[in-house]
């Protein structure tokens, strides 16, 4: 069984609810939830270290610097963010000539941020057609300046610096007295000369340039084999004059070696022959003192005939001898000796 409700309605509540039921209320419900739906359309945050720009049909309207929570209109109102904060840019390496003609592979890095994002956005847009700017302007620039310097202005920094010396290689000959070339400028110099020009080209695209630096600086891979080649045979020059120079103090010593040896074996050969000459020397008059007196004389010339006759006759000998020489007379005196008759015994 169907209740109808006929209890009559006042006449204010009736309007209100006949304007809900109205076509124009049904738009801003629909409305109303497509914007809950999404309601990034219409509200959108800023934050600290970005700057964001509101467009509309591509025109910037407005700039938004302060974070917070921002509105826009749904849909018609397109949203922009730039990045506040500090920027890197690292370039390619470049290869190019130094003012005295040595071809070199230049790698640099910089910092940079944007300073009009009114300007950026309408100049560049983004950060990628930044980045290409900046390797045109930025890889120009460091070409033109190391054109413009030899090889020591870019490696360099310090003004008035000595080589470390060796003394005793330099009064050798190994080692000739080095310099080093001083520095008009150095790399500090013109890295601030790349930046102050690269500051005024890009100033016109909303872009602050903060530093630029180089961060290496090599040989072309071919110049650098021949300056390696050129390095190892100075190397190998001076090691093989060290080792001749070697070899000749060593011939030196080997010689001097033989000289003080000979020096010494002659002078204890010479001391030798000295000491024996005295003993000798000594001997001799030992012996002259002791035959001396006429009875060690006799004696002295008995003995020695004695060693004449052992030596003469140690064999069978047959000796023609007069009887009135020494020997004659000794032997004549020792015959009644020898043929005395030996005692018998009782």
């Amino acid at each position: 069984m169907n209740v109808i409700d006929v209890t009559p309605r006042p006449a204010a509540l009736s309007a209100i609810v006949r304007f809900l039921q109205s076509p124009l209320m049904s738009i801003v419900g629909v409305l109303f939830i497509l914007t809950a739906l999404k309601w990034g359309t219409l509200l959108f945050v800023v934050h600290q270290y970005e700057t964001a720009i509101v467009t509309r049909f591509g025109k910037i309207i407005r700039t938004v610097t302060t974070p917070g929570l921002k509105i826009k209109l749904p849909i018609i109102d397109k949203l922009q963010r730039f990045d506040k904060r500090i920027l890197a840019w690292d370039g390619p390496p470049t290869e190019c000539p130094t003012k005295d003609k040595l071809y070199i592979i230049v790698d640099c890095f910089a910092r940079w941020r944007i300073s009009d994002p009114f300007l950026y956005y309408n100049r560049l847009n983004d950060e990628r057609s930044a980045l290409s700017r900046l390797d045109d302007i930025l890889g120009s620039e460091t070409r033109t300046a190391v054109a413009a310097h030899d090889l020591v202005e870019i490696i360099r920094v310090t003004k008035g610096r000595k080589p470390l010396r060796d003394a005793e290689l330099e009064k050798s000959g190994t080692l000739l007295p080095s310099s080093i070339p001083d520095v008009e400028f150095g790399r500090g110099e013109i890295e601030k000369q790349i930046t102050e020009r690269t500051r005024q080209k890009i100033a016109d695209f909303g872009i602050e340039l903060l530093d630029e630096r180089f961060k290496r600086s090599k040989y072309n891979p071919a110049v650098a084999e021949k300056i390696i080649e050129r390095m190892s045979s100075e190397r190998h020059q001076i090691a093989a004059r060290f080792r001749s120079e070697g070899r000749g103090e060593a011939a030196n010593i080997s010689g001097q070696k033989e000289s003080d040896v000979a020096a010494i074996s002659s002078t204890a050969t010479k001391n030798a022959l000295e000491i024996e000459g005295r003993a000798d020397a000594e001997a001799a008059s030992i012996y002259a003192a002791a035959f001396n007196p006429p009875e060690a004389q006799e004696l002295y010339t008995f003995l020695r005939s004695l060693d004449v006759i052992r030596a003469g006759f140690e064999k069978n000998t047959t000796a023609v001898i007069s009887t009135n020489s020494e020997l004659g007379r000794l032997l004549k005196s020792m015959a009644p000796a020898s043929a005395a008759p030996k005692p018998t015994g009782p």
